[in-house]
């Protein structure tokens, strides 16, 4: 969710592996750009009806985009991954609640280094995956 810096390279690094890749954008010019980069775009319109459709979800806007109503929807094996800046995008205490697994991991340096950044997310969901199993 969200197509700024971080979702850019998140995507682009995703689809590169192989995975079946959704970004999800409000701006029209960014759901053309998705689909032109080959991902399947998702209107942020469309989140209430699509969520419960993914195995990971990765959050990058940093206001609250999953709260108790979308996180009810989220499918319970599921893995969501918040990268925003603070204050993220995820209700925890709701997603505890919900039985919903979140990785906390807000407020990476991506304003400052971008494309470092980017690396070095990419690699820790790598590690985050196989640790998981996923």
């Amino acid at each position: 969710m969200g197509y700024g810096k971080i979702g850019k390279i998140l995507s682009k690094d995703l689809f590169g592996m192989g995975a079946q890749t959704y970004a999800m954008a409000r701006k029209h010019a960014d759901l053309a750009m998705i689909e032109s980069h080959g991902y399947e775009p998702l209107p942020f319109a469309s989140l209430k009806e699509r969520v419960g459709d993914f195995d990971i979800i990765f959050n990058t806007v940093p206001a609250m985009v999953m709260d108790g109503d979308i996180l009810a929807r989220v499918r319970k094996d599921a893995l969501v991954i918040d990268l925003a800046s603070k204050p993220g995008g995820v209700d925890f205490e709701e997603a505890k609640e919900c039985g919903v697994r979140v990785i906390w991991a807000l407020s990476l340096p991506g304003k400052i280094a971008p494309i470092t950044s980017g690396a070095i997310i990419k690699d820790t969901i790598m590690n985050i995956i196989s640790e998981l199993g996923v």
